[in-house]
């Protein structure tokens, strides 16, 4: 994740990853129901968090409130999100549960799939499309039920909710991106109230210092709105916006302190609270200076408003949570990597001038995620690389971690799927892909967390937010181009982490497939591409198979009437990369908005139509979800004389249950 490029890298495995690996050492997963529930696009998982058990008493309690923390924070995504989610998940939520009728019926079985489906998305819109979720149950029959429903659990503007849920035209989209539109009038979520998207640009233009050298993350925890036609911000912190949530998160961050594995993690900990107390985004920076600091503590977390993806702009940060520990073993891998950081950066095929001339603290680590919350819930990022600001990066370094828990789960449950015998052009190239596709799909997230958003330099009196709203996408590009970049790299067959130097063909294959067709099973006939990872994958997909057709580097071939990609030449595929990576690099640290704008344009937003129909109705037939995410463990404390003795883990909530629980026990936002 990087917030200063507004990215949230790798929100789930791509959809290609179905591709799965069977080399991957296992067997204590095999008697493991990965698989929950199935509906609409969405595939519910589990995940295992192992070695729980291995913790330190003092270690599991100090897990167990940083997840109660973590917890608390849920209905804040949720309006943020947008005004009228809370009032229409607590309606849909007490039709559900009270509901006494025929449950064979076509409308409660509509009803049952639009509250999933809102649960997922922690609103009325699709978390990745951000498109409105069309109900298919009518609006007498959720208005007879609504009679129905005691005078307490009755919404207090029956009309209103009516034409959020029902009226197309009524909140259509979360996020928009649409080139030549004022993202902020035309998108939905409730970061802005009154304002234009030229008011605001001109509201922050005015407070930025661009000779400040140590610049605040402008707008992170904070709501813009026009009052007495005055533009004005509004805080998330005790006392202003969100309030009754944020005192439940500090109860519980200040509970966990007390577990803290050493003077410098607490230090990290009341230092959160302080930014929670003030909203002060100074002591937000240095919390997260402290953050990076800390290395050496084995229990970890974020917390707080972190990913810009809801703000069309990319300033607001959506608010989530992550908790986890360090997965010993395989943390290896990044360790490696992050201690060769410079020479990666040195060796980089950008202009020199673009490179850090000293990389500072890069520090990597693979995790086992304990819990995930607000914007990391149910849909997860694999890999996180903060924190955001560039100066921070530069002056006091950054962590990166890979959630390989959760690849994992992904992996197990993507086992024998048929993705690979219907997209993958032959045998040699599935049973390359069968065998390091997990290792090479595992580096790839560590090269591109650990390494390259941290790369590059923006130049001195560079906006950091120059890019606007095409910041996502290029910073995704970036940071996904240095990864391909140098997985080929013999350095990582010197580094020991490959034993065979065409092993990164099969992470090549599987990203130029992605890129240029099977993502095209997420967008609906007709539409644009509009989610910033896939105009990312899309740009450079696209863009490499321009710009090698000259010498059929990619081809795309007619095998009994069915596409299929086909790679002629990785080597000059990896050179195109590079090329590619040093003008991303240059719009980069140059602020270069309208060349930027001309990529994402050109190669990452529009769609072949023939070959998106051809994609559906070859994915119709594999019946794979296209999306992916989780249910959480539950922690339960074991209790002695009062005191806890223990926490245990338990894998068996349901989605609705764990959905149900959530909105009982953990909402403090009326």
């Amino acid at each position: 994740m990087n917030i200063t490029t507004k990215a949230l890298c790798a929100t789930a495995l791509t959809i290609a990853s179905a591709c799965s690996s069977t080399t991957k050492q296992a067997d204590s997963t095999a008697d493991f129901d990965y698989t929950v529930d199935r509906f609409a696009d969405i595939e519910v998982l589990r995940y295992k968090v192992p070695d729980f058990e291995q913790l330190t008493l003092q270690q599991k309690k100090l897990v167990y409130y940083l997840t109660e923390a973590a917890l608390w924070g849920r209905d804040i995504l949720w309006d943020q999100n947008g005004k009228y989610n809370l009032p229409v998940r607590r309606l849909i939520e007490a039709v559900y549960t009270s509901y006494d009728g025929d449950k064979d019926s076509s409308d409660y079985k509509a009803l049952t799939n639009y509250l999933k489906q809102i649960w997922f998305g922690n609103g009325i819109h699709h978390h990745y499309s951000m498109d409105k979720f069309k109900p298919e149950f009518s609006r007498e029959f959720l208005l007879a039920e609504i009679e129905k429903l005691p005078a307490d659990k009755r919404p207090a503007d029956t009309d209103m909710l009516m034409e959020v849920i029902f009226n197309p035209e009524v909140m259509p989209k979360r996020v928009n991106q649409a080139d030549n539109q004022d993202l902020i009038v035309t998108s939905a979520n409730n970061l802005y109230e009154g304002v234009t998207q030229a008011e605001v640009e001109a509201f922050y233009n005015a407070l930025k210092d661009t000779t400040d050298l140590t610049p605040i993350s402008y707008g992170l925890n904070r709501r813009v709105v026009k009052k007495d036609g005055k533009v004005q911000e509004e805080i998330y912190r005790i006392g202003g916006v969100y309030s009754p949530a944020i005192e439940k998160i500090v109860e519980n961050l200040t509970k966990a302190a007390e577990y803290a594995e050493s003077p410098e993690q607490k230090a990290v900990i009341d230092r959160l609270i302080d930014f929670y107390t003030t909203g002060d985004l100074k002591t937000f920076d240095e919390y997260s200076i402290l953050w990076a600091e800390d290395t050496a503590s084995q229990v970890d977390f974020i917390n707080g408003f972190i990913e810009s993806y809801g703000d069309p702009l990319g300033m607001t940060g959506s608010w989530e949570s992550i908790v986890n520990f360090k997965n010993v073993p395989a943390s290896h891998r990044t360790e490696v990597i992050s201690s060769n950081a410079q020479w990666f950066e040195d060796h980089s095929p950008v202009n020199p001038a673009f490179r850090k001339e000293k990389v500072k603290g890069v520090s990597a680590k693979v995790i086992t995620a304990a819990i995930l919350a607000g914007d990391s819930y149910p849909a997860t990022p694999i890999g996180i690389n903060l924190p955001n600001a560039n100066w921070i990066r530069a002056a006091h370094g950054s962590k990166s971690v890979t959630l390989e828990n959760i690849t994992e789960a992904y992996d197990q449950a993507s086992h024998g799927n048929g993705f690979n015998e219907e997209f993958v052009i032959d045998e040699p190239t599935r049973e390359l892909m069968d065998k390091y596709l997990f290792i090479t799909d595992n580096l790839h997230t560590d090269l591109h967390e650990c390494l390259g958003h941290g790369s590059g330099k923006i130049l001195p009196g560079v906006d950091p937010d120059a890019l606007k709203e095409h910041g996502s996408t290029l910073e995704e590009t970036r940071a996904d181009l240095f990864a391909l970049y140098y997985l080929a790299d013999p350095k990582l067959l010197e580094l020991g982490l490959l034993d065979n130097p065409d092993a990164y063909k099969a992470e090549y294959y599987k990203y130029i497939l992605n890129g240029l067709m099977t993502q095209l099973m997420r967008i609906e006939p007709g539409k644009d591409i509009e989610e910033a990872h896939m105009r990312n994958r899309q740009l450079i997909a696209a863009w490499a198979f321009e710009h090698g057709a000259k010498d059929k580097v990619i081809e795309l071939v007619d095998i009994d009437g069915k596409t299929f990609v086909r790679i002629n030449d990785y080597k000059a595929l990896r050179n195109l990369f590079g090329e590619l990576l040093a003008e991303i690099q240059r719009i980069k640290s140059e602020g270069d908005y309208a060349a930027g704008r001309a990529l994402v344009e050109k190669y990452a937003v529009k769609v072949d139509q023939k070959l998106h129909k051809e994609v559906l109705d070859r994915y119709a037939h594999l019946d794979i979800a296209p999306y992916k995410g989780f249910v959480n463990p539950v922690y339960t404390p074991v209790m002695k004389d009062g005191e806890i003795v223990d926490i245990t883990v338990s894998y068996t909530e349901s989605y609705p249950e764990q959905m149900l629980r959530y909105s009982n026990n953990y909402s403090a936002l009326k």
